[in-house]
């Protein structure tokens, strides 16, 4: 059996969790404050919340040794009590961290192996090094040709770049005939688009239609997967989960990071644009600079994608995963 902590921001970690299980053999069990996907069957461990709204936090970083590790915080307690206790009972032979430097190191101490998901951007800080000196094992869900940090080559004996990891992966192109010309992907990690912003943007461009999907409740949608093939552009932020199903369906792609910890989006975007993959801005663009944006867009070769080597990722994935540890 196999333990995955999928971190509750955004939905980016439990779907990439659900993606890896499900091109395993092994069992795997994921414990997450999220709640488990609707296209996912996987046993799930709902963990409490390590937070206190009402109450400041106290030593939060243990003075610069953690991320997140607040004195007093009832969640914190009970959340670490349930993972602790779960391993005690199941005694997973392997245990997958998608993030978390604190429970990366508390695994550990309880005696299992660990195997921490790399995210991109800056993680030289001293909480990420520790994540990354306890790990018996690292997968990075990308593309070492297309993106080398580093701060991870001390890691290199202990690294699998897997490539991007999608829940899209292998599945057979779907068309709309009313699909837009142009699609502008939110997400669930939160955005600061606005609708003003979309029509603006489509008001500089008339040869497309343009519709956004994921800005809020009100224009979600939980089958993207036609419109993405669908689209001649795709407009997104740089989130992972997002890259990797936009490589999968295979459409040229105008890529803009949103702001994230560590500049993760930003290391993302920066990546794809050296490798000639997407277009980038580094923010919402202007309305009048959409159409050569767009005309750069258009110029790509969609072929460019499978530099992030999306096909097979996940398999990738839980082959380093189950290999971490021989069974």
């Amino acid at each position: 059996m196999i333990g995955y902590y999928a971190h509750h921001h955004g939905s980016g970690h439990v779907t990439r969790a659900t993606s890896i299980a499900a091109a395993s053999d092994e069992q795997f069990v994921v414990l997450s404050s999220r709640k488990r996907p609707s296209h996912s069957d996987i046993e799930w461990v709902t963990l409490p919340l390590d937070v206190d709204e009402d109450v400041s936090p106290i030593d939060p970083t243990v003075g610069g040794t953690l991320h997140w590790a607040p004195l007093g915080v009832r969640g914190l307690t009970d959340r670490m009590v349930a993972i602790a206790d779960w391993i005690a009972r199941m005694r997973p032979r392997v245990f997958v961290v998608d993030v978390s430097v604190e429970v990366a190191v508390f695994v550990r101490l309880l005696g299992v192996p660990v195997v921490v998901m790399a995210m991109p951007g800056e993680r030289d800080d001293a909480p990420h090094r520790l994540a990354y000196q306890a790990a018996t094992r690292i997968v990075a869900p990308w593309s070492q040709s297309v993106y080398d940090p580093t701060w991870l080559r001390v890691h290199a004996d202990k690294t699998d770049y897997v490539g991007v990891v999608s829940r899209f992966a292998g599945r057979a192109h779907e068309t709309v005939d009313d699909a837009p010309g142009v699609l502008v992907l939110g997400g669930a990690g939160g955005t600061a688009l606005t609708a003003r912003d979309i029509d603006d943007a489509a008001a500089s461009d008339t040869r497309f239609d343009w519709a956004a999907v994921g800005l809020d409740a009100s224009t979600w949608v939980d089958d993207v997967w036609p419109l993405l093939c669908s689209a001649s552009v795709v407009v997104t932020h740089a989130g992972q989960n997002a890259i990797a199903d936009v490589a999968c369906a295979g459409t040229r792609a105008v890529v803009i990071p949103q702001h994230r910890p560590y500049d993760e989006q930003v290391a993302t975007a920066a990546a794809l644009a050296g490798s000639s993959v997407a277009v980038t801005a580094a923010q919402w663009p202007s309305a009048e600079n959409w159409p050569r944006l767009l005309d750069d867009a258009l110029a790509l070769n969609p072929a460019a994608w499978k530099q992030v080597r999306q096909d097979g990722a996940a398999e990738r994935a839980a082959s380093a995963i189950s290999q971490a540890v021989p069974s």
